[in-house]
């Protein structure tokens, strides 16, 4: 069990979406860009959503320009977006960072009491998926922002996270050509992960993860040279959050240095583990970025003949 008491494999599900579904965009993180925003929006439109903007989401604070906005405002759209029966799935419009400042300023008694919901963003947000996890209990999606280039450029990612959204079980295997068995074999577990550089932040925080046995880690990263990455794994680690993790699915490392030292790492850190380790999936910072459902189980595959490895959801990732 979490500190919170909540079971990594009874997360609650929400609910898949359906044309003229109104769906909340908000911005935990950082400032969003006006025009990339108007182009995410119609992009929703045109699947026949009705997005509704938060508050707070084109504010800027007015003295740490890294940040969309008051802490207290920006935790207040999250949590009014979630607890508003009306919204069906709450977006986040870029990630950045700002989310550990507001994460505890959310009322997440009241988020679990208004039950599960689409919950869609990576990098930054990696810290709200952790807390929609452990503090209310529901499963949500590592998946690309309505207001950042990959979403707004790339057919791949966009349809992936449209089909995931209405149509979940046509999307339940995952990986791009590019991925690769690092340390061969197979493993089934509950989801979790997402920016690594994130993980290790949260170890040790109130309501952080307490609990990892048996989970399937997915992680990834952006701006990160190979010697903070080591730092990053390493932490979690010597902390004890690796203990018992079943597998581990590696997305992209964009401007993290050369590939090949990035990979040595993580053969150095995670290869002792003695557990299957796919990388190069296909999700994440990367010019496509495939949205991988946390909080359900999936089975890792990663076969020593240089088969196809795949990371499979066993349970649609929406009812």
């Amino acid at each position: 069990m979490t500190r919170e008491g909540h079971d990594p494999a009874t997360l609650a599900r929400p609910p898949r979406l359906r044309p003229g579904s109104r769906v909340a965009v908000v911005a935990p993180s950082g400032p969003v860009p006006a025009d990339r925003l108007e182009e995410g929006l119609a992009v929703l439109r045109d699947w026949g959503l009705e997005p509704v903007v938060g508050p707070h989401v084109r504010d800027a604070h007015p003295e740490l320009d890294y940040l969309a906005g008051a802490d207290a405002d920006r935790a207040a759209d999250l949590q009014e977006a979630w607890c508003d029966p009306l919204v069906e799935a709450v977006l986040c419009a870029r990630g950045g960072y700002g989310a550990h400042r507001m994460v505890d300023l959310v009322d997440w008694a009241a988020v679990r009491a208004a039950g599960p919901k689409a919950f869609v963003g990576y990098s930054d947000i990696t810290v709200l998926h952790e807390a929609f996890a452990l503090r209310a209990g529901f499963a949500t999606l590592h998946g690309p922002m309505v207001a950042t280039e990959t979403f707004l450029k790339d057919a791949t990612t966009r349809e992936h996270l449209r089909a995931t959204l209405f149509e979940p079980e046509t999307v339940r295997t995952l990986g791009l050509e590019s991925a690769g068995a690092l340390v061969p074999g197979r493993a089934r577990g509950i989801l979790y992960g997402g920016c690594v550089s994130l993980l290790a932040s949260d170890t040790g925080t109130p309501g952080g993860r307490t609990r990892t046995r048996g989970g399937l880690l997915v992680i990834e990263d952006t701006g990160e040279e190979p010697y903070r990455l080591d730092g990053f794994l390493t932490r979690l680690l010597r902390s004890g959050a690796l203990d018992g993790v079943a597998g581990v699915a590696c997305g992209s490392w964009q401007e993290c240095g050369p590939y090949e030292k990035v990979r040595a790492v993580l053969a150095d850190r995670l290869g002792p583990l003695g557990i299957p380790v796919v990388e190069e999936l296909g999700f994440g910072h990367g010019p496509t970025a495939l949205t991988i459902p946390l909080g359900v189980p999936g089975v890792l595959d990663a076969p020593a003949d240089g088969g196809r490895c795949t990371l499979t959801v066993e349970t649609p990732a929406l009812r």
